[in-house]
């Protein structure tokens, strides 16, 4: 399979605060958020980072989109480095984060139209591509309502929308299914599995085990920062369900879970 993600050794820390500190009941002044994390995502496979909130996931996935650097480590995407080339990567990633809001003020086929125009996406396929993902996820029955009117399971999913305006060829979701309602979350997941049809690379996180078990090839669980183990979903399971796997692991690498 041809690597089209590698992933060397990121760290990142952050200071804390005072409050931080207190809330966090410790005397340390720096968090390491994410510490000497590796793997490889492949061409045209769905790789997904499993853990507990406050594992990582989201400062790991901020980084291979070149929202913030790293203190350490590198990744190298279909060639770009992400600490030397950060606009290249730009270019060739979609970024979905429910910390990023779109524009309240502004329509569907506003912001559209907008982000498409500044990848220099043409006019001629800005308007192909925008029918065909807002009749896909129902958007077109309110192109021209504010984003601030939106139900929050259509604000996802303009979000989504958005985020695939220059076709990428790799995919960045972190948590593309939460908060959304049973339906909403069906309809992003199977997207998911047609973009992988396409041939795209998905790197998602998650805490949902079902999310991960439909869609992912290869699993990395992801504790305190760390890649504690990384391979395919039938290798980790070893035909045990990935719940259970899960918390066999988790007790294995840090201990009983009500110690």
């Amino acid at each position: 399979m041809e690597e089209l993600l590698q992933v060397n050794g990121l760290r990142k820390t952050f200071q804390l605060t005072a409050k931080q500190q207190k809330l966090e009941k410790t005397k340390e002044k720096v968090k390491v958020a994410v510490d000497g994390l590796s793997f490889t995502a492949y061409k045209g496979e769905v790789f997904g980072l499993l853990g507990p909130n406050g594992a990582g996931k989201t400062t790991t996935l901020r980084m291979l989109a070149t929202l913030i650097k790293p203190d350490a480590g590198d990744a190298i995407l279909d060639g770009a480095s992400i600490v030397s080339q950060p606009e290249k990567v730009r270019s060739k990633i979609g970024f979905l984060t429910s910390e990023l809001k779109l524009e309240d003020f502004f329509t569907p086929n506003y912001q559209f139209d907008f982000f498409s125009k500044l990848y220099g996406v043409d006019p001629a396929t800005i308007e192909k591509r925008k029918k065909a993902l807002f009749e896909r996820f129902g958007i077109d029955r309110f192109a021209e309502v504010k984003v601030g009117n939106l139900s929050t399971g259509m604000k996802q999913k303009v979000s989504l929308v958005i985020s695939l305006v220059h076709d990428p060829d790799v995919v960045i979701f972190d948590e593309p299914t939460n908060g959304l309602d049973v339906l909403t979350a069906k309809v992003v997941t199977d997207f998911l599995l047609d973009l992988k049809a396409q041939g795209k690379t998905i790197i998602v996180s998650t805490h949902i085990f079902s999310l991960i078990e439909k869609i992912c090839d290869r699993v990395g669980i992801v504790i305190s920062g760390k890649m504690v183990t990384c391979d395919t979903l039938e290798n980790i399971c070893a035909g045990k369900p990935l719940e259970d796997r899960f918390f066999e692991i988790y007790e294995e690498k840090v201990g009983k879970i009500d110690e």
